[in-house]
């Protein structure tokens, strides 16, 4: 904005010079032309009064007419049969600005006043000159009001440019300022309304936040209470306890996933990496929907291998589980969890054999009855809810992605970022 305000105030100036100041040099250096050839036609009158004078007394030598030359300037007396009498000063080089003036006396000689062309042109120049100088005084005044200007006019939209920035970024105390300028005013009130809106909202969804953990961990903490007293009691069977067992591990895996979904709601950080097999997450996560998979009479598969990896392992789980539990849902055929390492990074693949559904806006956040009865693809223009929505935020939440492939199945890929464990994050 401000360059494009000292640019027009200077193509403003440069106009005004270009439609009066150029027309009027011409004007002046035609005025001065005119002047110095009135001048000539003086001097000449002036000689051919006072040479018949002059003859009358005596000879006129060539000596006689130099005291009556200025610089530049040539004179010849000639008589009635065209005989040079008497001359001074240098003749004339051909330039196209040269003056020379004739005039004849009574006699029948005649005297002529010659004015070199170099000097008229510099004697039209200094005339012009003034012109030129004012104008380029013009044009830099005019960038320096140009400049003052824009600076002014500007920094009220650099500061609310700044305001929008931190409004964005998620600083919402802005201040209500004023500013001289209508359209920044209103900008500006626009953006602090927004930021206490914000502030508002923010604050009511960290409120319930707080108030959901509270709410849900409760219930959690009883229910796992409860179970542990049962599975330590002695009537309770030994399959019945082991169950039980098992039950305790998934209630405390609700639970972190809980803490963890409510911290990325606050915006917090997630729960600290440290460096695991992939190949154990892949196989436990297969192992936690055995039992879902088999009643559905299908076939899950995963890896087994070693894959070393430094990852967030609680949102990588709640991301697989929710990968797995849409392709029992939707999908078709063997579930396939996969680990693989990508080069460029770490890629945790779940495909099923059902026909890979079109575009991204299965994870666009949206509620929508469940199609159990649907294929991938009609999970896709169905909708999943909010599942898929999550995943892929948890996933940028650990600086991952979570994609589409482009099989002609349905596999998503969650890729990972390749880093070394940093001893900071432990602490």
């Amino acid at each position: 904005m401000r360059e494009r305000l000292i640019a027009a105030f200077v193509g403003l100036a440069v106009a005004v010079v270009a439609l009066y100041g150029v027309p009027r040099a011409y004007i002046v250096a035609d005025q001065a032309l005119e002047s110095e050839q009135r001048k000539i036609e003086r001097s000449t009158e002036l000689l051919a009064g006072v040479l018949p004078d002059l003859t009358a007394g005596g000879t006129i030598s060539d000596t006689y007419l130099a005291g009556l030359l200025q610089p530049g300037e040539r004179i010849e007396y000639r008589d009635a049969a065209d005989d040079v009498i008497a001359s001074a000063g240098p003749a004339l080089t051909g330039h196209h600005d040269d003056i020379s003036v004739t005039r004849g006396l009574d006699d029948g000689s005649t005297v002529t006043l010659e004015r070199s062309g170099t000097i008229v042109a510099d004697r039209v120049a200094a005339a012009v000159m003034p012109v030129v100088i004012i104008g380029v005084v013009l044009i830099l005044a005019s960038a320096l009001a140009g400049f003052i200007l824009a600076r002014l006019l500007s920094r009220p939209f650099q500061e609310l440019a700044v305001d929008a920035e931190q409004l964005g970024n998620g600083k919402f105390d802005l201040e209500d300022k004023n500013y001289n300028i209508p359209e920044a005013q209103e900008i500006g009130a626009a953006l602090y309304t927004s930021s206490q809106a914000l502030s508002e909202l923010v604050r009511r969804e960290r409120e319930f936040a707080a108030n959901a953990s509270h709410q849900l961990r409760t219930p959690i903490t009883a229910l796992r209470l409860e179970l542990e007293d049962l599975s330590l009691w002695k009537e309770t069977p030994p399959t019945v306890a082991a169950q039980l067992t098992h039950s305790l591990g998934e209630i405390d895996r609700l639970s972190t996933a809980v803490s963890e979904l409510l911290e990325l709601a606050r915006g917090q950080r997630l729960t600290a990496a440290r460096e695991v097999n992939l190949g154990t997450v892949t196989a436990k996560a297969a192992a936690r929907w055995q039992r879902q998979i088999d009643a559905v009479g299908r076939e899950i598969v995963s890896d087994d291998g070693t894959l070393p990896a430094v990852i967030n392992p609680g949102p990588v789980n709640q991301i697989l589980d929710v990968l797995i539990e849409n392709a029992i849902n939707h999908g078709e055929g063997t579930i396939r969890v996969e680990a693989s390492d990508a080069g460029t990074h770490l890629n945790l693949a779940v495909s099923d054999d059902g026909v890979r559904p079109h575009g991204n806006s299965i994870f666009t956040r949206r509620v929508s009855e469940r199609s159990r009865s649907g294929s991938s693809s009609d999970s896709a223009s169905s909708g999943e809810g909010i599942g898929l929505a999550v995943a892929s935020e948890l996933a940028e939440a650990i600086g991952g992605h979570l994609v589409l492939g482009s099989e002609e199945r349905t596999t998503f890929n969650l890729m990972l970022p390749k880093r070394e464990l940093n001893h900071a994050e432990l602490s």
